[in-house]
């Protein structure tokens, strides 16, 4: 019996030590260094790290063109038990290079540095459209205009819309020099890639069609399609259909996502339009992490449809263009801001975190709730794209907004023409309490760009504006990073020749909480 039990026992010390040193850990209760191993992905432009880890470790890798090595990648969260092995995805490289890179390992006890490694990027991969051809990029072209003055740290990332070369990239992330640093390729699928947003969890979520949550080797993690939402809508008891993903998506802190969706109604003899109008609306769905549509709301049901100063002009087929929604963002009290570039107006809607009403709390813009200090109608904005909450309390709240101008109200109080509309890159600032408005700062680079755009401010202070389509300029866009001053100068240009970005914008790098200089 006692030799049994011995046998047993060794049989199970044996198979615990081979464990133990799978993870890396030695006799004698010694722990040597991780093992590490780097591996190729399917994006060329991005590597996969894996470390063996102790128990409760964490890990980051820096890497660079040398030694001095430069970026980071974020610090992944802690190993939970034995046998976790841990996952860093590098990217932020640009093709056929070779790039210096190390790993940092910390556990409760200790911690280590890896010696260096090198891993050489793959070009930007083929496709097949008749022939094998590479992926192109759009020529990129970066100057600094005004001497003396340098960029935020960052990279630019681009949403470009309709390439007229199919083998385009359209959701890609550059260097502040214009290089292809990452990249997403949505293939076959329909739609362009607009918006593309990063996630705090380290992941991207596009609208190709579908709604797509990927991680930075292009592995779809979560996949949502229209009509699964319409089966949900259904079934929750809401009275109306949508037709397709559209120009934002927002998500939120819980892990669900709203997102901007076009819905179709038609109405017989509006004022101006005899016969039957299809009229295209927005509608606003809120998908938990399951994909069940949890709250949901439609501008018909809170707006006039015979308010559309811009018209109501088909829009690619899909039918009469009236509000033509393209970004939507929280706010700090638990409702939403809606921007409806056909109404010229940012409303603000009762959410309450998925517990409100739907009901426009308020309409900012010409002919909307609040009132203009500069009194001057001229001053308000138009068509705009991408506005962006600088600071809000619930109260006071700092918009960046990009102007197109499409429309804008002239002292005689008529809509400009084409030749006399103008863009602006403009900051707002509003009282929600007294409802006054304020126009605070604004830019005119001196182009008309009446689509698209995006605005942010970026670390130093600075702010960069994206014109999609500068006038008479069909297959350009011009992005510019100015100073926050009354006087503002070009601190840094790029230009992107031979598509449009429709959305074009510094972020910090592509990982959570990790800023690149």
């Amino acid at each position: 019996m006692r030799s049994g039990r011995f046998v047993a026992y060794c049989g199970l010390s044996v198979a615990f030590c081979s464990a133990h040193i799978l993870l890396g850990c030695g006799g004698g209760g010694g722990w040597p260094d991780p093992a590490t191993s780097v591996a190729a992905t399917n994006n060329p432009l991005v590597a996969q790290y894996s470390i063996g880890p102790r128990p409760g470790s964490t890990a980051w890798v820096e890497f660079g063109e040398d030694t001095n090595y430069g970026r980071q990648t974020s610090v992944t969260p802690p190993t939970v038990g034995l046998g976790k092995v841990l996952t860093v995805l590098v990217a932020g490289m640009k093709p056929s290079t070779t790039y210096h890179m190390r790993a940092h390992v910390d556990w409760p006890s200790g911690s280590w540095v890896e010696p260096d490694r090198t891993f050489t990027t793959g070009p930007l991969p083929k496709v097949s459209s008749g022939t094998t051809t590479a992926l192109t990029v759009p020529t990129i072209t970066v100057s600094h205009p005004t001497a003396g003055l340098s960029p935020a740290g960052g990279v630019e990332l681009f949403n470009l819309v309709e390439p007229g070369n199919s083998n385009m990239l359209r959701a890609f992330v550059t260097d502040l020099q214009g290089n292809v640093i990452w990249y997403y390729d949505p293939g076959p699928r329909n739609g362009d890639p607009v918006p593309m947003k990063p996630l705090q969890n380290g992941n991207f979520v596009l609208n190709v069609g579908d709604l797509l949550e990927v991680d930075l080797a292009g592995n779809i993690v979560r996949d949502i399609n229209y009509k699964a939402i319409n089966t949900s809508l259904q079934t929750n008891g809401y009275s109306f259909t949508i037709t397709q993903f559209h120009h934002d998506l927002l998500p939120l802190p819980n892990g669900h996502w709203i997102a901007l969706c076009n819905t179709l109604k038609d109405f017989t003899n509006l004022p101006g339009y005899p016969g039957v109008t299809h009229v295209l609306g927005d509608a606003l769905v809120d998908i938990d992490p399951s994909g069940n549509v949890v709250w949901a709301w439609s501008g018909f049901d809170h707006l006039d449809v015979n308010r559309h100063p811009l018209g109501l002009a088909d829009f690619e087929g899909a039918g009469a263009d009236w509000t033509h929604s393209n970004a939507i963002l929280s706010s700090a009290d638990g409702n939403l801001f809606l921007s409806m570039r056909n109404q010229s107006w940012i409303l603000k809607i009762d959410y309450q975190n998925g517990e409100g009403t739907g009901d426009i709390l308020w309409r900012l813009g010409y002919q909307g709730d609040f009132t203009l200090s500069q009194d001057n109608v001229s001053d308000w904005f138009y068509a705009e794209h991408y506005p962006n909450a600088l600071s809000d309390d619930g109260t006071q709240t700092t918009f960046a907004i990009w102007d197109n101008g499409d429309g804008r109200i002239g002292s005689d109080g008529q809509p400009c023409g084409i030749l006399p509309c103008y863009s602006r890159a403009t900051i707002f600032q509003i009282d929600q309490s007294t409802k006054v408005a304020s126009l605070i700062w604004q830019d005119l680079p001196g182009f008309y760009s009446f689509w698209g755009g995006s605005i942010v401010t970026v670390d130093n202070g600075d702010v960069e504006f994206d014109q999609t389509t500068p006038f008479a300029a069909a297959d350009q866009s011009i992005i510019e990073e100015v100073t926050h001053t009354d006087n503002p100068q070009v601190v840094w240009q790029l230009n992107l020749s031979g598509e449009n970005a429709y959305r074009g914008y510094r972020i910090p790098s592509l990982y959570p909480g990790v800023t690149w200089k």
